[in-house]
């Protein structure tokens, strides 16, 4: 071999491995992956839950940087934490009686404390409290038995641990942690997800959040990213980072947004959204998504179901977050809530679930959604007798109310397609069109 092809082999080498260093490099699902999304498209609906030691002082989930709870004062919530009314199974059937198919809990959050029994911390639920009970152990097998999937949410930040340092944007103010090794962090990292996604059964996705506090890091996703489709490879990766898609992600989430929308400031440019994969807004109950007593903006059903629509017309999933509180139970209004919202799933369920994005661009007032040769059209707080949408050039066969399958009568010009309903039809939420295409 002369030089200059020694050079150019040489050269191709860094540049690959460079590229792999990166993320540039292509990235293929598994089989097994795609069809996990095809479900995950399908679901449209999750119950988010954060829960940890935090839940005892009653203010959130940040309450430790909210407030910059010394590390040695915040080590005493654990041996005050003793959930004696959590039964997995009534979460599980909460989730269910709600329509919901899956369920994301926090495995871990940002103030460092494992949710599970972890050999690479003692700092979890089952060395530390009272309790002494792996709830993730509990939950996954209820999920198992009810046919429910289950996520994993992992926080990436941490303001307890040594290791996670320099640090990020938040926690600067919580006194007690010394100085430690980025990568000793990371490799704590990689053997936690290990457990998770050894010990607990099937595991249909991670939800990653945290990498916004420090957003030049290397977190070594790569490496991360393989090892979890490594161990499950049908398993999800979403990591909330409010930017484009990463190599190696499996769905993008919306944090408190509809995707393309920014009212929040946690958004994503319309730019940024994925067309290629499945997408995901999630929302909290009242406002907080950890415990919090003061809480006193419920979101109604009505409410809720309006989210629902609006994410299922972007394409999108909706994943509803409810802080238990330190005993363990779902606010019993959160529960009557969300019953409430699975009656109307169970009437209007066929105009949701497995449905795509329809043809016509969603709005708080308008939505379509689509599954074969059926288009649903939902009038979101309409009271209006005469509804319209504009004229695509359908190949319609029919239309009639979802509700009631009664047909009605519509006319088209070349601009409007109209609708004539009478008032006992009208729906106080969402008065659901069914267009049936030849």
């Amino acid at each position: 071999m002369n030089k200059r092809a020694l050079f150019l082999c040489v050269t191709l080498w860094i540049s690959l491995i460079g590229t792999a260093q990166n993320g540039i490099k292509k990235y293929v699902p598994s089989e097994e992956n795609l069809e996990a999304r095809k479900w995950f498209e399908t679901a449209r609906f999750g119950l988010f839950i954060h829960w940890g030691v935090y839940s005892i002082l009653g203010d959130g989930e940040w309450v430790m940087n909210k407030k910059n709870i010394p590390k040695d004062t915040y080590e005493i919530l654990p041996s005050l934490f003793n959930p004696t009314e959590f039964d997995a199974y009534q979460w599980v059937k909460t989730a269910k009686n709600a329509g919901m198919k899956y369920i994301t809990i926090t495995s871990r959050h940002h103030d460092g404390f494992s949710m599970f029994n972890s050999k690479a911390s003692d700092y979890n639920i089952v060395s530390k409290t009272p309790y002494k009970k792996d709830i993730l152990k509990e939950l996954s097998e209820a999920c198992q038995t009810e046919g429910i999937k289950l996520f994993f949410y992992y926080s990436l930040l941490d303001w307890y641990r040594d290791d996670y340092f320099p640090r990020g944007k938040t926690g600067k103010g919580i006194t007690g942690r010394g100085k430690g090794n980025w990568i000793d962090y990371i490799e704590f990292m990689k053997k936690q997800l290990t457990e998770l996604l050894t010990n607990y059964g099937p595991i249909a996705g991670i939800w990653l959040d945290g990498h916004w506090d420090k957003k030049d890091a290397n977190w070594h996703y790569n490496e991360i990213y393989e090892l979890i489709h490594q161990l499950q490879p049908s398993c999800l990766i979403g990591n909330n980072h409010h930017e484009s898609p990463k190599w190696g992600e499996d769905f993008q989430m919306f944090e408190r947004d509809f995707p393309g929308k920014n009212t929040t400031g946690f958004g994503t440019s319309h730019d940024d959204v994925s067309t290629n994969m499945p997408l995901e807004v999630c929302e909290t109950i009242n406002g907080y998504w950890g415990f919090k007593y003061k809480a006193n903006k419920h979101k109604s059903a009505k409410s809720i179901i309006k989210d629902l629509i609006i994410s299922a017309g972007h394409g999108s999933n909706f994943l509803l977050n409810v802080g238990p509180m330190p005993n363990g139970q779902i606010q019993y209004e959160h529960v009557v809530t969300l019953n409430e919202v699975g009656d109307w799933l169970r009437r209007n369920g066929d105009a949701i679930y497995g449905t795509k994005a329809g043809p016509f661009t969603p709005s708080d007032s308008m939505v379509s959604t689509v599954k074969k040769n059926k288009i649903f059209i939902h009038f979101i707080d309409s009271n209006s007798k005469l509804f319209e949408i504009p004229n695509k050039k359908l190949n319609i066969e029919s239309v009639v109310l979802l509700k009631s399958k009664k047909s009605i009568d519509f006319s088209t010009n070349s601009n409007r397609i109209k609708f004539s309903i009478p008032d006992v039809e009208i729906d106080d939420i969402a008065t659901i069109i069914q267009i049936n295409l030849f």
